[in-house]
């Protein structure tokens, strides 16, 4: 297991995330990881350093897309893990409108 680490957040909106997405990994604090308070318009986060994910992770990114709403942000997710798309698809959740491949450049 290896803990869920924040590695960066730049104050252009992108937030790159490391470790394990996990039950053993996430608690009630991990929601805060990602502070839509600081992003005006558009938050990106990077999942491309993730080595395991499971059903808790996709619980976290659904509750992170809640907060992104609240706040009024454009939530992007990239390099999402595929194992975690596939859950989301199975469970009747249309992640499709916030993923992206790579990670976008501001303009």
């Amino acid at each position: 297991m290896t803990q869920l680490m924040l590695i960066r957040t730049q104050t252009d909106g992108l937030v790159e995330l490391a470790g394990d997405l996990t039950f053993a990994t996430i608690n009630k604090k991990t929601v805060e990881l990602c502070d839509f308070q600081q992003f005006n318009t558009e938050v990106r986060i990077d999942f491309s350093q993730i080595n395991n994910s499971d059903s808790a992770g996709l619980a976290l990114v659904i509750e992170w897309i809640k907060c992104s709403q609240i706040k009024g942000c454009r939530l992007i997710l990239c390099h999402f893990p595929p194992p975690l798309q596939t859950l989301a698809t199975l469970c009747g959740f249309d992640l499709q409108p916030y993923l992206m491949d790579s990670v976008p450049t501001k303009n």
